[in-house]
């Protein structure tokens, strides 16, 4: 990998585009520092918050939504979006018809999920909004200590929701403009960015708890930090898996010639669904902790509603269960989406293709769904193990009275191992491309 970095910036023209992504990077990171006006946190609102959707974000935004920062939404409004038109797609022919369109199918399906990423921002800027006023951290007086009421109470809700809109739109433009100008799938990258940005934070509270705690915890963060290095090495391993169905063509003959006759392949991924799974379970698992944030001052002790929100605490076991199974259906969810094996099969046979000791047809559609069934199903379960794991060692610490909790989460970690990967990809291809364009000249 730094081998491909370091060839890829000899070439001036591959230069300047990792010098503009890394700009753009910086201008994300600098909108996460800049403040929101009228809105005033200290502490962070994930404090105490772990495992609600509160600390989901903040683990994509790099705290920028932990302290009401002005990128404090990120880029989960058009990622949002993305998935909500992708499964329209299916649900309405004319969107399934206009995504078919080629290029200008594609600029139209764009424009359309750009507005619905601003709507998603409208909604859930309002929603910020409303928490942290309930929450106290908001500026309700003026610099004179007069309190706000009135129209000006109103105006500070519309300059905070705007700005966090505003803010989140912004994002959106950075990330298209790394995908126009720069390296790299741009939405990704800003999600990079943001999981980047934490580490150091996080590194530095498992070496002080070292330090403060002493004794076997000595033993307990190295054993933390090799494990992390060895989710990476799996979740490599895990990336470059894949199944290939052999393909033959048959032989035909136009003219005077022959064609065809050659044998291929269909390489299928391990991990077919990438991390869309983990990303789909984890937003459905932090919606019961953050309910609980609202009424957590009207349960009863050792009352049922106590004893259900418990069940949705990422130390609960019922939690790990819950979460395996889900991450299994929304692994065979969206490769259905994804992977029509009767689509594949015509394909095959307007191509004179066929997979050896299988018959055209059904029987190749059949095959082919069967191969698909075992590799999500192999997948969901590699995937399930890397996000699990930070889960499983952060209990069993706890019950050994030596509580080490794992803040880089699986969802984290593949996040961070498939950019990387995907962005070498790019370098790589973009230098073959360069390579044989100077052959040929």
């Amino acid at each position: 990998m730094l081998k491909t970095i370091i060839n890829a910036w000899k070439i001036p023209d591959l230069r300047k585009k990792i010098v503009y992504t890394i700009f753009i990077l910086f201008l994300f990171r600098l909108g996460c520092a800049v403040p929101v006006p009228f809105v005033d946190i200290t502490e962070g609102l994930a404090a105490g918050a772990e495992g609600t959707f509160i600390s989901y974000l903040t683990m994509l935004t790099g705290d920028a939504f932990n302290y009401g920062r002005l990128f404090a939404l990120g880029i989960t409004p058009y990622i949002n979006a993305s998935i909500i038109i992708e499964l329209l797609t299916v649900a309405i022919p004319a969107l399934g018809n206009l995504a078919k369109e080629g290029e200008e199918g594609r600029k139209k399906m764009g424009v359309i999920t750009r507005y619905v990423t601003v709507g998603l921002a409208l909604l859930q800027s309002i929603a910020f909004f409303v928490y942290i006023w309930s929450s106290g951290t908001m500026l309700t007086t003026d610099h004179a200590g007069n309190p706000y009421t009135g129209f000006a109470a109103v105006f500070q809700g519309l300059v905070v929701i705007l700005t966090l809109t505003a803010g989140s739109t912004v994002v959106m433009w950075l990330g298209e403009q790394i995908n126009n100008k720069g390296i790299g799938n741009g939405i990704s990258l800003i999600l990079f960015a943001g999981i980047v940005s934490r580490i150091p934070t996080i590194l530095y509270q498992l070496i002080m708890t070292a330090y403060q705690q002493g004794s076997w915890y000595y033993l307990i963060v190295p054993i933390a930090f090799i494990s992390l290095l060895g989710m990476i090495v799996f979740i490599c391993w895990m990336d470059g898996a894949e199944r290939r169905i052999p393909i033959q063509y048959a032989k035909r003959v136009v003219g005077r010639k022959m064609y065809g006759g050659q044998s291929s392949n269909i390489p299928l991924k391990v991990n077919l669904s990438g991390v869309l799974p983990v990303i789909f379970a984890s937003s459905i698992l932090s919606l019961p902790p953050t309910i609980e944030m609202f009424v957590e001052s009207k349960l009863k002790d050792g009352g049922f509603g106590q004893t259900f929100f418990g069940w949705f605490h990422n130390t609960s076991p019922v939690y790990a269960v819950i979460y395996f199974l889900l991450i299994i259906f929304f692994a065979y969810f969206y490769a259905s989406i994804q992977y029509n094996p009767i689509e594949m099969a015509n394909n095959l046979a307007k191509n004179s293709g066929v997979i050896p000791g299988i018959r055209t047809g059904r029987p190749t559609a059949d095959y082919i769904a069967k191969v698909l069934s075992k590799l999500i199903l192999l997948g969901a379960l590699l995937l399930s193990v890397v996000t699990l794991y930070p889960v499983l060692f952060t209990d069993i610490t706890t019950l050994a009275e030596f509580p080490v909790n794992v803040s880089i989460g699986g969802t984290s970690i593949i996040i961070l191992v498939g950019v990387a990967l995907e962005t070498v990809r790019q370098l790589e291809s973009q230098m073959m491309m360069r390579h044989y364009k100077g052959f040929l000249d």
